[in-house]
């Protein structure tokens, strides 16, 4: 991959100019599901002028929430047998319930059935009939980011992925539903249900929430273990993190590199493959290789048949931490955390 600035978008990139609404104006959307990002597509769809149908259970605490929002609400079997394109906005974990229960009874020969994540698809949890088409929208943002963006005339880079197009259509179908949630005015990127699917998995491990949070607790354990205090360990190695990864992601690395002190570069620079040096590599390699063949998908699958027994013990673990608890105490030192806090939980709906 070229590294000067002469590089160019190895995938094909769409904006507003290439989605034709006509191919979503007409017809109707099911939204199965009313948290982050259900909320989010359903509203902006609605005011993009397509005909919207939320899929909710009954009982479910999200119905207020959608109808005081002005949206027609209906059980997840009815808003799927209604639509023209089923969109499954619902947790992966619950995904083929909800498809065999009430979505594959209602669907009808070219409709849409359509993800936000090719989880169940690519690992073959949901197997849906020819004669349908199977499509990917999926916002790079959390759903309040969605809908904020869209509100203020903004966008949110978006991914678009054909699984199975049986009407000839589904590309552009696609691409439509994209630009009525406002992800083509910032850009959508084309990729496919399997590289969406293994790279956002291979991500969340190896780096988001996996390899970051373990380099965490590791790098303030050292300090502590060497007589530091626990609140200096803290700011060091947990607090500071969210300046360094605001920098890389306004600009990158260089722009993080630029920021820093020389002597921050040059530590960096000449430590930080020490750390992460080709055992971790090599550790990476055998992450991905379990996504791509399948067995960390079995792996969750049959935990959550299970009961979820390994997931809830090692969530009670982690919560036990020390570095949680010191957290918690200087997190209430910082003015803006509450206003913070405030503005998420006003943002996010529940599911």
């Amino acid at each position: 991959m070229p590294t000067d600035d002469t590089y160019t978008f190895d995938s094909t990139v769409y904006y507003d100019e290439d989605a034709d609404p006509d191919h979503i104006v007409h017809k109707t959307v099911a939204v199965l599901g009313y948290g982050s990002q259900g909320h989010a597509h359903a509203q902006n769809l609605s005011e993009s002028g397509v005909d919207v149908v939320v899929g909710l259970r009954e009982g479910s605490s999200s119905r207020a929430a959608a109808e005081n929002d002005g949206l027609r609400v209906a059980t997840p079997a009815d808003a799927a047998a209604e639509a023209d394109i089923v969109s499954v906005l619902v947790p992966d974990t619950v995904q083929p319930d909800v498809y065999e229960a009430a979505i594959e009874p209602n669907l009808e020969s070219g409709d849409t059935l359509q993800f936000a994540h090719g989880f169940n698809i690519h690992y073959n949890q949901i197997q849906p009939p020819e004669d349908v088409d199977v499509t990917m929208v999926a916002p790079k943002s959390p759903g309040h980011l969605v809908r904020r963006n869209y509100e203020n005339d903004e966008g949110t880079p978006g991914l678009l992925a054909v699984y199975q197009d049986a009407t000839g259509e589904a590309h552009d179908e696609g691409l439509a539903y994209a630009a009525a949630i406002g992800c083509t005015r910032a850009g959508v990127v084309e990729t496919s249900f399997r590289e969406e699917t293994e790279t956002d998995l291979f991500g969340e491990q190896a780096v988001l929430c996996g390899g970051v949070t373990s380099l965490v607790k590791q790098a303030y354990e050292t300090l502590v273990d060497a007589g530091y205090s626990p609140e200096m360990a803290y700011f060091e190695c947990l607090n500071e993190l969210k300046l360094i990864v605001d920098l890389m992601y306004e600009g990158g690395l260089g722009k993080m590199w630029d920021s820093v002190s020389d002597t921050a570069e040059y530590g960096g620079l000449t430590k930080g493959d020490v750390v992460v040096d080709e055992h971790a590599r090599e550790n990476m390699e055998a992450i991905l290789e379990q996504v791509q063949d399948g067995t960390f998908a079995h792996e969750w699958i049959a935990e959550n048949q299970a009961g979820r027994p390994s997931y809830t013990q090692l969530r009670t673990a982690e919560k036990n931490r020390e570095i949680e608890a010191v957290g918690e105490e200087l997190r209430e030192l910082f003015a803006w955390q509450e206003a913070d806090e405030d503005e998420e939980e006003s943002a996010e709906v529940t599911a």
